[in-house]
């Protein structure tokens, strides 16, 4: 989605794993039409467990509006399936800020949540945590 000054993003689905480019900053109206196109998206994981990457370019930080419907929205995700976010912060010159925001986001929303450098570790950590809630559904 192309929301210029507000932030932009988009998806790709590849098995149990919704990829999520975004180019910050994020204000509401970004987060809200996000929380639309996401449903959009999520719904192909219908009664699956599924992990989400995020990779943020830039300096991707969230206006506080965008930060708590943030939070519900990830709130609403986790009662659909989601298990786990890993996020990656490329090119930004406030990754501290935002690494702040994003895990005081994911704590308030009880996601798991870490961050990576690349994409390939980032992937290993979601598989690790799908098998295991795999395994413990099992059960």
């Amino acid at each position: 989605m192309e929301l210029a000054a507000h932030g932009t993003y988009n998806f790709k689905r590849a098995k149990n794993i919704l990829y999520v480019d975004a180019f910050g900053p994020f204000n509401e109206i970004t987060t809200q039409q996000y929380a639309k196109d996401i449903d959009e998206y999520s719904y192909k994981f219908q009664n699956e467990n599924w992990v989400s990457l995020t990779t943020f370019y830039g300096d991707s930080i969230f206006t506080p509006a965008a930060e708590n419907s943030l939070i519900s929205l990830l709130h609403s995700r986790a009662e659909k399936g989601l298990l786990a976010n890993a996020c990656i912060i490329l090119e930004s010159h406030c990754h501290d800020l935002q690494y702040m925001q994003l895990k005081r986001i994911h704590l308030k929303a009880n996601i798991a949540f870490d961050t990576f450098s690349d994409v390939s570790g980032a992937e290993k950590w979601l598989e690790e945590l799908s098998c295991a809630s795999n395994m413990i559904k099992a059960q």
